[in-house]
């Protein structure tokens, strides 16, 4: 069974939330993480990583990097 457009965007937003906390537990915050809302209702809604400074790109290349 397919999912409703309302059921595609609810699990958009617990990926967000669930991406943010995991984050957050590596000391990485990306400010602009959100459901994407030009996709939002679409069929595949798109998770908006946004943009960061230089600081924050250096800690989640270095956690992306410890995790390898």
């Amino acid at each position: 069974m397919a999912l409703t457009v309302e059921e595609r965007l609810l699990a958009a937003e617990e990926a967000v939330r669930q991406l943010r906390e995991s984050l957050a537990g590596v000391g990485v915050t990306l400010p602009s993480l959100r459901v994407d809302t030009l996709t939002a209702a679409g069929a595949l809604p798109l998770v908006e990583l946004g943009r960061c400074n230089l600081d924050t790109a250096l800690r989640l290349a270095a956690v992306l990097e410890g995790a390898r």
